[in-house]
């Protein structure tokens, strides 16, 4: 309980392998969302940032669903997160800009969740910490 009630941190190694389950799972659940529904909701998305909205939308898939599973396994974390957080700052600055916040909280949520998962990183819990543990005791 005195550990519990400590100003110094319980574990950042749990709290990168539960952030990254948490953001990396609802990265890959709402990517693949749009995978099984790719047909539906190609004709619906927008050219927002003017590069066509089929690539926009691909880019969005392999942000959430493929950045999101990286994440999720902690592989590539770091420059995995780095498409995660472009996305949701064009979902929420721009995709959504005119809409009530609570519309595009989740976009907010995850843009900002972003941070200390780049900050963080990985963690030892992670195959980030198998590859380069391997890497560091061959030297």
């Amino acid at each position: 309980m005195k550990k519990l009630l400590s100003p110094l941190s319980l574990d950042t190694d749990v709290a990168a392998l539960l952030l990254r389950i948490i953001f990396g799972g609802m990265f890959v659940y709402y990517g693949y969302g749009k995978i099984q529904n790719y047909d539906t909701i190609l004709p619906m998305f927008g050219d927002i940032i003017g590069i066509g909205p089929k690539l926009s939308f691909n880019l969005v898939i392999f942000a959430e669903f493929f950045c999101g599973l990286f994440i999720l396994l902690g592989l590539f974390t770091r420059l995995s997160v780095i498409p995660t957080f472009i996305t949701m700052i064009v979902a929420y600055f721009i995709a959504h800009a005119n809409d009530p916040f609570d519309a595009k909280t989740p976009a907010f949520l995850f843009m900002v969740l972003s941070l200390p998962l780049f900050v963080l990183g990985s963690g030892k819990y992670s195959v980030d910490a198998l590859i380069f543990k391997k890497k560091n005791t061959d030297n």
